[in-house]
């Protein structure tokens, strides 16, 4: 709106101007910020087509990429299957858990979304630096105090605080999902928690800079009758050693194929001292339903000379290997001669 200069000095602009200057200001800057480039039909801009801005946070930057993401939701993935067998083994029922959402978010408002009453587990992840937050609803932790006391882990009671003793129980559980977490970075780094206190309530907590970005995970558990979230927040600092650690492992482990041969496996040492049955047979003997019947300690079996060359050895339940009967010293052996096709 123009102001003759005469009256620039004497007259004071209403209300409804001033809006309406601010509603020009922004119709003439809309142009400016969101017709940017690209095709697209008739709109009085020059036949450019509208390209929305989206919005970016910069006091709470995203410090994953995407590969990264996907890297640590595999992760969480297999520490959830194998946590998901370990509870269900403590507590002698079936301990279901899934992952549901791992995101990026500041320590302010990830605290002020908490639950209240709820219990909250300070932990470090020695030797690396930061406090991490394990958010257990009191329904599933009460839930899994009746189970260890030898309820059904149904119906449980709400309208209550847990005693020290029901406590003591729900933190050794929180121990073993703890230790769990931390047994998934072994190939990478030896980490080990050390607990450091426990809140029901996160309104007041300040183990971190209000600003502090966290990697949350967001976990479904399941126990009898319910199905409650839990939490797990690790800031950002604490977790940047050990993304550069698996994008290393990954990277070494993803060997490309050339010329049509599989590149090299990398050995994963957490099956190092895994036992597997070994079993050496001969499959070519055959015996009557008549001789079967009749058979009783003390019975010899003959074997034809050319079964000693033709021995099967089995892994667990699959054929793998072809061998010869033959001795070791002051026992019998059985050596490999071909490797069997899967």
């Amino acid at each position: 709106m123009d102001i003759p200069e005469n009256q620039q000095s004497n007259e004071v602009l209403s209300q409804s101007e001033v809006e309406r200057l601010l509603a020009q200001v922004e119709e003439d800057a809309a142009p400016i910020g969101k017709n940017l480039s690209g095709r697209g039909k008739g709109n009085g801009t020059g036949g450019r087509g509208r390209i929305e801005a989206q919005p970016y946070d910069f006091r709470q930057p995203s410090f994953l990429s995407a590969n990264q993401l996907r890297r640590l939701r595999i992760l969480h993935e297999g520490f959830l299957r194998s946590l998901s067998a370990r509870m269900s083994l403590y507590l002698r029922l079936e301990f279901g858990m899934h992952l549901t959402k791992l995101h990026s978010l500041s320590y302010q408002k990830f605290v002020d979304e908490l639950a209240n009453p709820t219990h909250l587990t300070l932990f470090k992840a020695e030797p690396l630096r930061g406090i991490c937050l394990l958010d257990v609803p009191p329904r599933l932790g009460l839930t899994m105090v009746d189970r260890l006391l030898g309820g059904p882990a149904h119906s449980v009671n709400l309208d209550r605080e847990m005693s020290e003793i029901e406590l003591a129980l729900l933190n050794q559980a929180v121990g073993i999902i703890l230790t769990e977490w931390c047994s998934q970075w072994a190939r990478i780094k030896d980490v080990r928690h050390h607990v450091l206190g426990h809140e029901n309530n996160g309104r007041f907590l300040q183990s971190s800079p209000h600003d502090t970005v966290m990697l949350v995970i967001v976990m479904e558990a399941k126990l009898g009758d319910c199905v409650e979230q839990v939490q797990l927040a690790v800031p950002c600092r604490t977790l940047e050693p050990l993304v550069h650690g698996l994008n290393a492992i990954t990277e070494a482990e993803e060997v490309p194929v050339i010329a049509g041969r599989p590149g090299k496996r990398q050995w994963n040492p957490n099956l190092a001292h895994v036992r597997v049955p070994v079993v050496a047979e001969w499959q070519n003997l055959r015996l009557t339903a008549r001789q079967l019947t009749s058979l009783k300690p003390g019975d010899v079996l003959p074997l034809s000379p050319s079964q000693s060359n033709d021995v099967k050895v089995r892994l667990a339940r699959v054929t793998r290997f072809n061998g010869r009967l033959g001795t070791a010293g002051d026992r019998l052996a059985v050596q490999l001669t071909t490797v069997l096709k899967s």
